[in-house]
Formats: structure tokens, sequence, C-alpha cells
């Protein structure tokens, strides 16, 4: 547990707590989410193979998981924490230009 504190530069074990919690109910939420999602844009078990149906849901999950845990943690007071690892996930994936698209304009709102 400390290292991990250590890692995201965490002072208390509440904090953590409350990180793990908005973790859970994201990955959680997007899930549940993604079914009517697909079913609303017809991606269904009984008109997809499954090798089709099960990817193409995982990449509707990715995005909305990534959006639901910004707001999620901002609803539990961590959005700094959460905003900072997102950005760190965009830019992994190359595509980090997002995060200094949307930093700019919440910097133009205050």
């Amino acid at each position: 547990m400390n290292k991990l504190k250590e890692r995201w530069n965490i002072s208390s074990n509440w904090q953590l707590t409350i990180i793990f919690i908005v973790f859970a109910i994201t990955g959680s939420s997007a899930a549940y989410l993604s079914k009517p999602l697909t079913n609303f844009l017809g991606i269904t078990k009984e008109n997809l193979s499954l090798w089709l149906y099960w990817p193409i849901r995982l990449l509707i999950i990715f995005p909305a998981y990534q959006v639901l845990l910004v707001i999620i943690g901002a609803i539990f007071g961590q959005f700094d924490f959460f905003w900072e690892f997102e950005k760190k996930m965009l830019n992994r994936m190359k595509l980090g230009f997002i995060g200094k698209y949307v930093d700019s304009k919440l910097k133009k709102e205050q």
C-alpha cells in the first residue's frame, strides 16, 4: 500500500480508499452501460459473431470507462487525481493532445 501511495503521491489511507472505490464503481458502471449502448447501436450477440461482438463491446467500454472515471472521481472529490491519471493514460496512447486541449479550456474558465 505504501508503494502505491508513494507512486500516486497520496498521503492518506482514506484518499487511497476513496480512489479504490471510484475505480470499482467506474468499472462496474462502464460494463453496465455498455450493454444498452451496444443494443442501441444494433450490436447484439444475435446479429454478430461472438468473435466480433466482444471486441466491439470492449472498444465501447474503454472510452466510456475513461470519461466515467473522471466524472465519478470528481463526484468523490478526487477530480485532480483522476484528471492527472487520465492525462498520463492519454499520453501513453499518443493522445496527449486531448488532455492539453481540455486543460487549456479549463484554464480559460478559471
